[in-house]
């Protein structure tokens, strides 16, 4: 019983942990302004634009510019017509998508 309960507690916690740890990997707003102004990122308009590419009837939902590795991505949100979300991460250098999820 104390086994199970030391359980629950810890996947009780996990889900918390991992956000804080996206929230440090991702670029402020004014982070992302700099990272555009400098051409280290290219707009997200044109981050959405690739992923509505591949797909039609897509929107966006959410989005954001973070590291990954040595590298800027956009991580997007995105929602399909038939309600199904996924997710799809753009090289923020040349605005072509990575993968999606």
């Amino acid at each position: 019983m104390f086994r199970m309960l030391t359980i629950a507690g810890l996947l009780a916690l996990a889900p918390t942990a991992a956000p804080a740890a996206d929230l440090q990997a991702c670029l402020t707003r004014a982070e992302q302004r700099l990272a555009v102004d400098s051409g280290k990122a290219v707009r997200l308009s044109a981050a959405i634009s690739a992923v509505r590419a591949h797909g039609r009837g897509r929107q966006v939902v959410k989005a954001q510019l973070c590291h990954d590795a040595e590298k800027l991505v956009y991580l997007l949100t995105v929602l399909a017509r038939d309600g199904k979300v996924t997710h799809a991460r753009v090289d923020a250098m040349t605005g072509n998508v990575i993968d999606e999820l």
